[in-house]
C-alpha cells in the first residue's frame, strides 16, 4: 500500500511547478512504460525513480525488463488514485527529469528541429514521434513552448520520448549564433515560400516551425536562410493552414528524401 505522502507526490506531478520542484514526471500506459523499460541503457536518456503496476502487468512483463527499479504492485483502486488518466492504465512510472547537454557537433552535421511557441501538448508529442521516425535526435523549443513532461505530451509522444532530446532555450540568440557564425542551412516554414517539393534534400540544418496560430515570429525571420512552404493541391480551395505536426512530417520526409530513397 502506498503512503499518503507518496500518493500526494505522484499526483502533484500533474503540474509543471511540482515537476520542476521535484525533478520528476509521470509516464503511464503499457506501451510507454514498456518501451522505457526495454530500451537498452546506452540508448535511453532517462532514469526511473519508481514503478507502480497491477500484479497482472507485473507478472506479464517483469522478465523483459532491461533496466529500472523493482516494480511495486498496487491494486487497481490505488493506481486510479495516482493516475492522471480518465481511464487509468495498468502501469505508471515516476521518472527523473534528465539534465541534457547540447550536442553541437550533431547540430552541425544533422537535421535539428526548432519549435517556436508550440502551445498544444499533443502537437509537441506528435512532433517528437516524427523526429524519432526520421532519425532526428535533438529538438530545440522556445521557452514559451508547452512542457515536454505535460501528461498529454507524453501520451502523444509515446515511446519516442525516450529517444529524442528536447531542450528549451531563447531561440533568437540560438538561431542567430548558427546563422552568423556558420553556413548551416536555416530553413523556416511559411505559408509563402519555395515549395518544399522543389527544395533539394539536405543532410543537416535547422528546421524552424512556428506557433500554431502565428507561425514564425518577426524576430526570427531575419535568420531564415530559406523559406519553404507546403503548397496546397488546389490554391483556390484550401484551408488557411495545416496542423504543425502534419507540416513537420511532410517537411522532414522531403528533407530526408535522398537518404530514404537509397535505404534498403
Amino acid at each position: 500500500m502506498l503512503s499518503k505522502s507518496r500518493i500526494s507526490l505522484v499526483r502533484s506531478l500533474k503540474h509543471k511547478k511540482f515537476r520542476m520542484l521535484n525533478g520528476l514526471f509521470v509516464a503511464e500506459g503499457e506501451k510507454i512504460v514498456k518501451d522505457l523499460l526495454t530500451t537498452s541503457p546506452e540508448k535511453n536518456f532517462f532514469n526511473i525513480d519508481s514503478i507502480y503496476a497491477t500484479s497482472e502487468w507485473s507478472a506479464k512483463n517483469k522478465n523483459g525488463i532491461i533496466a529500472g527499479p523493482d516494480i511495486t504492485e498496487v491494486p487497481d483502486e490505488e493506481l486510479k488514485r495516482i493516475s492522471s488518466l480518465i481511464t487509468p492504465n495498468k502501469v505508471l512510472a515516476v521518472v527523473r527529469i534528465p539534465d541534457f547537454k547540447q550536442d553541437k557537433d550533431l547540430i552541425m552535421n544533422d537535421l535539428t528541429l526548432v519549435l517556436e511557441d508550440i502551445q498544444d501538448p499533443g502537437n509537441l508529442g506528435t512532433i517528437i514521434r516524427i523526429a524519432h521516425w526520421f532519425g532526428i535526435k535533438q529538438i530545440f523549443c522556445s521557452e514559451n513552448s508547452t512542457d515536454i513532461y505535460n501528461p498529454k505530451t507524453i501520451q502523444s509522444a509515446m515511446g519516442s520520448l525516450w529517444s529524442v532530446k528536447v531542450f528549451y532555450t531563447e531561440l533568437s540568440s540560438f538561431i542567430k549564433y548558427y546563422y552568423e557564425s556558420t553556413d548551416l542551412p536555416v530553413i523556416g516554414t511559411f505559408l509563402k515560400g519555395i515549395s518544399i517539393y522543389n527544395r533539394q534534400p539536405v543532410t543537416k540544418g535547422l528546421v524552424v516551425l512556428g506557433n500554431e496560430a502565428r507561425g514564425i515570429s518577426e524576430k526570427l525571420v531575419p535568420y531564415m536562410r530559406t523559406r519553404v512552404t507546403i503548397p496546397a493541391y488546389n490554391e483556390n480551395s484550401r484551408p488557411d493552414s495545416i496542423n504543425v505536426g502534419m507540416s513537420a512530417a511532410i517537411i522532414c520526409s522531403e528533407l530526408r528524401r535522398d537518404k530514404l530513397s537509397h535505404s534498403k
